[in-house]
């Protein structure tokens, strides 16, 4: 992999004050493909993105470093990373199951912020260039662990991650649910209202690829090889499994974090309070999570990161024809590559 600190250095039509990108040189760009909302993606080493969060991107490989004690949660979008939030914060952050847990009164988005949607978003102001860095986090003790989130792919991301000894945690999900969630989650946006993103279109643009961070299947591929390469650096799971054996693998990321549970009734009762504290259905009933309110960098409601959570939800979206075509690229991607999963 190439040293990407490297590639920043040596172009010069970043601007060394900020990495924002000149309008001019966006809209000229031959690597742009319209998708919803009058928006457009934009190519960059591979994968797609905003203009925003390509800005983003940018800032974060330009300077981010990660410290021995990080916790990095890594997905693609709406595979997810809301859950995983909640739980990699209750492990790392036991509190007492009462009203005044932090799950309780905070969305999870602000619990762990997420590196491109929010830390680095520029927020008109003048310090550290207008945006936060994760250096500004309050952390108390050096020793305690800050959880980052991001989606930004591994391809891109990966030479910044091994400059540590933080910890990567990978989560993803059926692509054909991954793609009618972010298909809905989008619905919420006043862009896509005066210009729709249509079932069919959408489908056509996630099968090539053509989605924020995407492709969806380079992106989960990458994180899965690595984890395969250093199971001790990078622990992989998928949203399916993690549904179905939520005890299980709560133990295993303690285990994975180097925070294990007691393995006594007492240790085993920790488990249950996490499962079911980062559970659909408790967090969805949170007031904070059912709120119409956006946060201060993030366009949609809070509630719109809690819809259903169900397995297999594609089925009342997605026609045959549809279903038939996304499963044929998973099987050429994925099972091509020996990972049998997604169909």
């Amino acid at each position: 992999m190439s040293n990407m600190r490297g590639w920043f250095v040596q172009n010069s039509h970043m601007k060394a004050s900020d990495s924002e990108l000149d309008d001019n040189e966006i809209t000229s760009s031959p690597q742009r493909e319209k998708w919803c909302g009058h928006q457009f993606l934009f190519k960059f080493q591979g994968f797609w993105f905003t203009k925003t969060y390509l800005e983003t991107t940018k800032r974060v490989v330009e300077t981010l470093k990660p410290l021995t004690g990080d916790v990095i949660l890594a997905s693609f979008p709406k595979t997810g990373t809301t859950w995983l939030k909640a739980i990699l914060h209750s492990i790392l952050h036991p509190s007492p199951q009462h009203q005044n847990h932090p799950l309780a009164l905070n969305h999870p988005q602000e619990l762990v912020p997420s590196l491109e949607t929010n830390l680095y978003v520029d927020k008109g102001t003048e310090l550290d260039g207008g945006y936060k860095n994760p250096e500004f986090l309050a952390v108390k003790d050096p020793q305690e662990a800050r959880i980052l989130a991001t989606h930004i792919p591994y391809q891109i991301l990966g030479d910044i991650l091994n400059s540590s000894d933080c910890k990567v945690v990978y989560v993803t999900r059926n692509p054909k649910d991954t793609l009618v969630s972010l298909w809905h989650f989008l619905q919420k946006s006043s862009d896509v209202e005066k210009d729709p993103w249509e079932v069919g279109a959408a489908v056509d643009q996630f099968c090539r690829g053509v989605v924020p961070f995407g492709p969806y299947y380079d992106h989960v591929l990458a994180y899965r090889q690595e984890s395969l390469n250093r199971p001790e650096k990078v622990y992989f799971l998928t949203y399916e499994d993690l549904k179905e054996k939520s005890k299980n693998h709560v133990r295993k990321l303690g285990e994975f974090l180097g925070c294990p549970f007691d393995q006594s009734e007492k240790g085993e009762e920790k488990i249950d309070e996490i499962v079911k504290m980062c559970s659909f259905e408790t967090l969805s009933s949170v007031e904070v999570n059912k709120s119409e309110e956006t946060s201060s960098v993030f366009p949609l409601p809070y509630s719109s990161f809690f819809r259903k959570g169900e397995i297999g939800d594609y089925k009342n979206y997605l026609e045959e024809k549809m279903i038939a075509r996304i499963d044929s690229v998973t099987e050429e991607k994925f099972h091509g590559c020996g990972f049998m999963y997604g169909i």
